[in-house]
């Protein structure tokens, strides 16, 4: 049996407004405009809405920074025109509080805050490796 993972609103500091989520997110939490899925396990849940799954392995990152790149900022531009997004991993702890992190940096926050303000505002966990927190310091270079 899996305990759910409720939705978290998470405020970025330019105002922008995302939700942070895991795989076993409650139904009753509010359907996004778009997501951006970590995990290949959310190809499962036929979500019905626009959304990019990226092959990013737990508690690592992806190959392909690039594209992962891209999707993020694309992500924070749905995002900050208005639409609902949402970023989900399975648990909704590191890639996801990783994700957070990027966007973060594109709302003003330093790389080397980004880490602690997403520790801060969304999960004591989040961004779990230093891998992960390697790929949030250079997503500003």
């Amino acid at each position: 049996m899996s305990t759910t993972i409720a939705t978290v609103i998470v405020e970025l500091p330019n105002g922008v407004v995302v939700q942070a989520t895991g795989l076993t997110r409650s139904h009753a939490d509010p359907d996004p405009d778009f997501g951006l899925y970590l995990d290949h396990r959310w190809a499962a849940e036929n979500v019905p809405w626009d959304h990019v799954i990226l092959e990013w392995p737990d508690f690592g990152v992806p190959d392909d920074i690039a594209s992962t790149r891209q999707e993020i900022e694309d992500a924070f531009d749905r995002a900050v025109n208005g639409e609902r997004v949402e970023i989900g991993c399975w648990g909704g702890v590191g890639r996801t509080g990783t994700v957070l992190g990027c966007m973060a940096v594109l709302a003003g926050v330093t790389p080397a805050e980004a880490r602690q303000w997403v520790r801060q505002h969304y999960n004591v966990g989040a961004i779990e490796t230093e891998e992960q927190h390697e790929l949030v310091l250079a997503f500003a270079r």
